[in-house]
């Protein structure tokens, strides 16, 4: 199932054309009954039980653009594209964290890319339904509050830069703009 997901996503199949197609006319943020990648979701700790919400989120990739100098030329001013601290990803977190605030972010992953458009599917879960709160693995998703805008999902843990072990990490800790000798 994995790999024909990835198969269609290489080819290019008309399956994932329309599918993207039909989600670029659909609002930036919409609830999904079901997820696309079901391999991955359950990776991440997807399951069908209720209060599990899937949602799919419609984000802005590449690099952000500054607008354009005003009140004189200088040097330091003269960058016009810039690539962001937090990855894409983590800003599709935060803004379906937003648009579902009584639900908790456990994870997320890419489903596709349309021009500039990337989509990923999030995985949230309802803080308040008794089906969450009786499984332990949930349960202690949904006691950590703000998870998506706090950094504490995998996504958010990389641009934090405590997602990588080992040696060699130091300097990412506790930011990797803090350890910036420059």
């Amino acid at each position: 199932m994995k790999q024909t997901f990835i198969q269609e996503y290489k080819e290019r199949a008309p399956i994932y054309k329309a599918r993207i197609v039909k989600w670029n006319s659909e609002p930036s943020i919409t609830k999904v009954g079901k997820p696309t990648n079901i391999a991955r979701a359950r990776e991440l700790g997807y399951k069908a039980k209720p209060g599990v919400v899937m949602a799919r989120v419609r984000v802005l990739g590449g690099t952000k653009k500054r607008p354009t100098v005003s009140g004189g030329r200088k040097p330091s001013k003269s960058g016009r594209f810039f690539s962001r601290r937090k990855s894409v990803q983590a800003i599709a977190e935060e803004r379906a964290a937003r648009k579902f605030t009584n639900c908790e972010v456990m994870n997320s992953y890419f489903v596709g890319e349309a021009g500039s458009n990337k989509f990923y599917e999030v995985i949230l879960l309802d803080k308040s339904n008794p089906s969450i709160l009786a499984d332990n693995q949930y349960r202690s998703v949904v006691m950590q509050n703000r998870r998506a805008e706090r950094g504490l999902t995998y996504a958010g843990r990389l641009h934090r830069g405590i997602a990588n072990k080992g040696y060699g990490t130091v300097k990412f800790r506790p930011s990797k703009r803090a350890n910036d000798r420059s």
